[in-house]
């Protein structure tokens, strides 16, 4: 098989986990899209492990062994992603990206927080 089967694949792949990060408002659909990302360099690292060892007479296999390394740290980004996604929505009642700015510099809808239902004109009335 030719190298670039592969590449081409991988960059298809890639270029959807991109398109899927740069679109996406929901968080978790967000992480599967860097998951897509990391299974194109994955698909990459392995294909050129393969086209270069063919070359080489002493073969490390550095390529396949970077590419369980990944694998790893991807299972483990998306298990503490996953967390902070679900505590995020616990809080604040949305995973939606674009609400989920900083609400202490007062760009949300809620700068509140949740639970409350006091106005900013009560509040001021209250303290002075």
């Amino acid at each position: 098989m030719h190298l670039a089967y592969p590449a081409v694949l991988s960059a298809l792949l890639f270029c959807t986990g991109l398109y899927g990060v740069l679109a996406r408002r929901n968080a978790i659909l967000v992480l599967m899209s860097v998951e897509l990302m990391l299974n194109a360099v994955n698909l990459n690292l392995v294909a050129f492990d393969v086209w270069l060892s063919r070359a080489a007479v002493e073969t490390l296999h550095s390529g396949q062994a970077l590419t369980l390394f990944t694998i790893a740290i991807a299972a483990a980004e998306i298990g503490i992603g996953l967390a902070i996604v679900l505590a995020v929505y616990r809080n604040r009642g949305t995973s939606d990206i674009d609400r989920l700015r900083d609400t202490a510099e007062g760009y949300g809808d809620d700068t509140d927080g949740p639970g409350t239902d006091a106005s900013a004109a009560e509040k001021t009335e209250a303290t002075a």
